[in-house]
Order: structure tokens, then C-alpha cells, then sequence
């Protein structure tokens, strides 16, 4: 690295990305336990989308959002597992500037789908409640393309600033990262020039996709909430087809809001406890949506009979 006229800063060519500091002795079980979640994700969410695939009882707006959100599930997790193992296995920690950018992309642009996706499933929700005899005209197969393009489309649009405003920023303070995957929100603390840029987008992002999407799924819950009240002895059964949505809801934002609060405590209690929170926080939902869905959608979890049954057979 070149020193610049600027004191402690430096032109960088590469990022180094981090384990979990003090626990260096126990990098393979760390590795072990990385590579469980992700052989899980994987199984899990490749059942649901080969059961949804071949039933054709399944071919309906629900199921399809559920087959797109277990897609993105595995492009997650799929994106950064390697470069971690990497990390816990061999100790390979350097990533080049301009790989690590890719990944920041990826990794937002892919979380922002999902967020959508989260979206199109509680309006699903909402019409299958709120107005079950015209379900069928209201989610047409149309309506739906349109509706995943343009969640694909609103992604695109909003992440591709980021690599762009981050690659401008030349001279950095140090070139560690303090997780095993490239962050925006790290990235840009490290560098010695103004990122007053990257906040205000970052805020943006945050507003404008998190924000809208975790209002709409509220105001969704609540006419549902609303229009179930008034079904008496019908409204638990109508409402518990929301459940699994609402633990994928819940699942996603949780551990995105423990990453935002934790990149703005300049002084965790417990360091350690949060980068390896960080380390891991990706891979919760493609763990577990699998597990909520075949536990709380009964048509799952007689697809996972069935492939179970051949299996054994």
C-alpha cells in the first residue's frame, strides 16, 4: 500500500476480512458449525422449491412467492459461505476491492428482493382474507410477473448506487473488516474521506425500501387483522394460513435491525458476541424459512412426506 499525503491513510488494492477475534483455536468447529447452517439452507429451501416444482396443486400466487423466497434464500447464502470457509478453513482473508464491491452489491440487492418478496406474500395474504372470491382475478399470473419484476426492477434501481459511491472514496484508514462478508455499512467507516454521501443513501435505502416494505406489511396485517375479527368462528382458521409469513417477517427483520443497531455502538459490551452475530446473521433466514414453512403450511409438509417416502423407498 502507498501512503498518500493524508497521515495513517492509505490507497488499498484489497480488503481483509475477519473471523471471530480470541476463538482462532476453534476456526474449524466454527467452520463446521458455518457450513451445517448452510448445508441445511440449502436442503431445506431445495426441497421447497423441487415440491413446489412438481405438485401442481402448488402452482397457485402463495406457493410462488414462497418457491421466489426460497430462491433468494440460496443466492444468500450461496454468496458468501465460500469466501467464509475460506476465512475459518485455510485463513484466506483477502478479498480485492473490487470483488468485495460485488459482494456489497449482491448482498443488498438480494436482501432488498427478499424484503420485496416479504411484501408481495402479505399482499397475497391480504387478498386471500380480505377479498377471497375475487382472489383468483386479483393475482393473476400477469399481475404477478409484473409484480416480480418490479420488485427485481425497484432493487436494481436503489443497490447499484452503492458500489458506485463507495468506489469513488480512494484513501482508507485501514483496510480490515471486522466480518467475514463486505458490509457498506463497515466499508465506508474506514475510509479517511467525507462519506456524507454514502449516509445519506445508506438512510435512503433504509427508508425507502426496509421502511415502505415493513409499513405495507403492516397496514396489510392490520386490514387483515381487521376483516378477521369479524369472522367469529372462522377467523382463527383464516388467520393461522399468516403465521408462517409472519415468522419469515419476523425472521428477516429482527437480525437486519441487530446488524443496524450493532454498526452504531461504537462501544459493544460484548464484542466478540456481536461480530460473531454478524458473522452468522445471513444465514438465519435461509435456516430457518425452510423449517417454518414445512412446520406451518400443511401442504409442505406433505411434500416433505412424500420425497421422504421415495427416499426411504
Amino acid at each position: 500500500m502507498s501512503t498518500t499525503s493524508q497521515p495513517n491513510c492509505s490507497h488499498i488494492s484489497h480488503f481483509l476480512l475477519s473471523g471471530i477475534p480470541f476463538l482462532e483455536d476453534f476456526n474449524l468447529w466454527l467452520g463446521i458449525l458455518l457450513i451445517s447452517m448452510y448445508i441445511v439452507a440449502v436442503m431445506g429451501n431445495s426441497l421447497i422449491l423441487y415440491i413446489i416444482r412438481v405438485d401442481q396443486g402448488l402452482h397457485e400466487p402463495m406457493y410462488i412467492f414462497l418457491f421466489m423466497l426460497s430462491m433468494l434464500d440460496l443466492l444468500i447464502s450461496t454468496n458468501i459461505m465460500p469466501r467464509m470457509l475460506g476465512i475459518f478453513w485455510t485463513d484466506d482473508r483477502e478479498i480485492p476491492f473490487g470483488n468485495c464491491l460485488t459482494q456489497m452489491f449482491f448482498i443488498q440487492f438480494l436482501a432488498a428482493l427478499e424484503s420485496g418478496i416479504l411484501v408481495a406474500m402479505a399482499v397475497d395474504r391480504y387478498v386471500a382474507i380480505c377479498h377471497p372470491l375475487r382472489y383468483s382475478s386479483i393475482l393473476t399470473s400477469e399481475r404477478i410477473s409484473k409484480m416480480s419484476a418490479l420488485i427485481v426492477g425497484r432493487g436494481a434501481l436503489v443497490m447499484v448506487p452503492i458500489p458506485l459511491i463507495t468506489n469513488r472514496l480512494k484513501e482508507w484508514k485501514s483496510n480490515v473488516l471486522s466480518h467475514s462478508y463486505c458490509l457498506h455499512q463497515e466499508i465506508m467507516k474506514l475510509a479517511c474521506e467525507d462519506i456524507t454521501v454514502n449516509i445519506i443513501y445508506g438512510l435512503f435505502i433504509v427508508l425507502s425500501v426496509m421502511g415502505i416494505d415493513s409499513l405495507f406489511i403492516s397496514i396489510s396485517y392490520v386490514l387483515i387483522i381487521k376483516t378477521v375479527s369479524s369472522l367469529e368462528d372462522a377467523s382463527m382458521k383464516a388467520f393461522s394460513t399468516c403465521t408462517a409469513h409472519i415468522c419469515a417477517v419476523l425472521v428477516y427483520y429482527i437480525p437486519l435491525i441487530g446488524i443496524s443497531i450493532i454498526h452504531r455502538l461504537k462501544n459493544p459490551t460484548a464484542p466478540n458476541l456481536h461480530i460473531l452475530f454478524g458473522n452468522v446473521y445471513l444465514l438465519v433466514s435461509p435456516v430457518i424459512n425452510p423449517l417454518i414453512y414445512g412446520i406451518k403450511t400443511k401442504q409442505i409438509r406433505d411434500g416433505f412426506k412424500k420425497v421422504y417416502s421415495k427416499i426411504i423407498h
